[in-house]
């Protein structure tokens, strides 16, 4: 399991080349690592950059350093996003599928994030093999996913190679019971979308007892 950030800040900077650079540079030399960096907006010949770090000795020196950069304007701390909406779960694929397996998803969330967990649950209706392929492969890419739901009812080709890639960076995959060799990938086959949004989230879940381990490869 990763580390978890120590400290996230907010910094209203100039857009210029090489701020971002100077900023990575003061953060470096107080020892601190980067686990996330975003560009959340830009106006007026200013953006605020979300910075997330780990390892950080004194927040308070850290904080001033930053703000001494030239070019800054602002420097804030902020909850973390693993603080603040926690796990995430992504559920990608047609329409009727999707908003079941998300029903299901948000009420078992629910029941875990009253006992202290945060699982965020985000999803997108997609049809085509090209356009869901794309984004089974951008789940990788986003932070803090740590399950992808497949809903519909015929993946395969590109797909299925995509899945394959995502298992690999460490993200669990569970599917629906449907026609196309994503299924043979999958981490579990669940026929009802409903339970598959209920048996992600307690795969997930520290509050669970699911063990994705005793059950992978088989469905239900």
């Amino acid at each position: 399991m990763t580390e978890s950030p120590d400290l996230a800040i907010a910094i209203d900077a100039q857009d210029r080349p090489g701020m971002l650079a100077a900023l990575a540079q003061v953060i470096y030399e107080h020892g601190a690592n980067v686990s996330y960096v975003g560009l959340v907006g830009r106006s007026g010949g200013m953006a605020r950059v979300i910075f997330e770090l780990e390892s950080v000795g004194d927040q308070a020196t850290l904080v001033a350093a930053i703000q001494a950069v030239d070019g800054v304007r602002e420097v804030s701390t902020e909850p973390t996003f693993e603080k603040v909406f926690g796990r995430r779960i992504i559920v990608i694929g047609a329409g009727a599928q999707v908003s079941s397996v998300v029903s299901g998803a948000v009420s078992e969330a629910d029941r875990h994030n009253i006992r202290g967990e945060r699982i965020s649950v985000d999803t997108i209706p997609l049809v085509g093999e090209k356009e869901i392929a794309e984004a089974v492969r951008a789940t990788a890419r986003l932070p803090r996913v740590e399950a992808l739901v497949l809903a519909g009812s015929l993946m395969g080709g590109e797909t299925t190679v995509a899945v394959r890639e995502v298992r690999a960076a460490g993200i669990l995959v569970v599917c629906l019971n449907m026609a196309g060799s994503v299924r043979t990938e999958a981490d579990l086959v669940v026929t009802d979308p409903l339970q598959a949004g209920v048996m992600t989230v307690m795969a997930i879940a520290s509050t669970a007892k699911l063990d994705i381990s005793r059950i992978r490869g088989a469905s239900f």
